[in-house]
């Protein structure tokens, strides 16, 4: 499985990071075949597949680790984990990062929204005092002494729920503490971004491009000229596949079979490669089952 170091390994190279958010193990599956680096499991991601509810605090830490379990053991790239807020105090977020380290997760995101915390670019978030937030995160560093080594991302929501200026103290304070990179939440403009680059220097950033969201969309390209190096796509699949389904599953109601439409599906014999039949026919021979 992929590591941390894998990723900071990456980013020394100079390479722009971008991660496709991924919720099951045939989404990872398809993420590795495209190319990527790098996988984010999406907290927004695995409430809306898992659970078929919004991002809103719906989920628990034992969901998100079964399905980290299931996600990295599906591909041999490095996963960084959507870890929310950690689920507690500090002593909950040591125990999450155990939890997803032990399931092979390299990395995490660390929040500090208030619970429950909600999608960072919905309405509505609050985030609890700074002081409280670093704690959790020095306690996450404190388990590298115990072999515990994640990627670790301080995200702060304060610039909706406060100010832009209080999200660049937060980010600060957080590079100051030794995290691998921080995430300022939902910028609402170029500028927002750039204010971010200039006055948090010396750490990986991180952007979040979401279709739709607060932020401008923007190119790995366009990013790294800006200053962000890791980009997180976090929720281009779940809306891709939802509007595939959703396609498919109309025309199946309204005419009975798909037979007319092959366009909305891969064929039998394509979705084969996916899942690497011929590999395990080969096993089946080899062993004779």
């Amino acid at each position: 499985m992929g590591t941390a170091q894998d990723i900071r390994n990456l980013l020394a190279a100079g390479t722009t990071i971008n991660m496709p958010g991924v919720y099951d193990a045939l989404s990872a599956t398809l993420a590795t075949q495209a190319g990527f680096d790098v996988l984010f499991i999406s907290g927004y991601s695995v409430a809306g597949s898992r659970l078929g509810l919004p991002d809103f605090g719906y989920l628990t830490q034992t969901e998100v680790a079964d399905t980290a379990r299931t996600v990295c053991a599906a591909t041999s790239l490095p996963v960084i984990v959507d870890a929310d807020t950690g689920y507690g105090n500090p002593l909950s977020a040591m125990r999450t990062a155990r939890l997803f380290s032990a399931a092979g997760g390299a990395g995490i995101f660390l929040e500090d929204q208030l619970w429950p915390k909600k999608c960072g670019h919905f309405a509505g978030k609050r985030v609890v005092p700074a002081a409280e937030w670093l704690a959790k995160l020095r306690a996450v560093l404190d388990l590298r002494t115990e072999g515990v080594d994640l990627f670790l991302v301080a995200r702060t929501d304060a610039r909706s729920a406060v100010s832009l200026d209080a999200a660049i103290d937060r980010a600060k304070a957080a590079r100051d503490l030794g995290v691998d990179a921080i995430f300022v939440e939902a910028p609402e403009s170029i500028a927002d971004l750039e204010r971010v680059a200039k006055e948090v220097e010396g750490v990986t950033r991180v952007a979040n491009m979401i279709e739709g969201g607060k932020t401008p969309l923007l190119s790995p390209k366009e990013l790294h000229d800006l200053g962000f190096d890791l980009i997180v796509t976090p929720l281009s699949a779940l809306f891709a596949a939802t509007k595939a389904i959703q396609a498919a599953f109309a025309a199946l109601k309204a005419e009975g079979t798909l037979r007319g439409h092959p366009e909305l599906l891969v064929s039998f014999t394509e979705f084969e490669p996916v899942v690497d039949l011929a590999g395990h026919r080969g096993l089946e021979e080899r062993y004779g089952s």
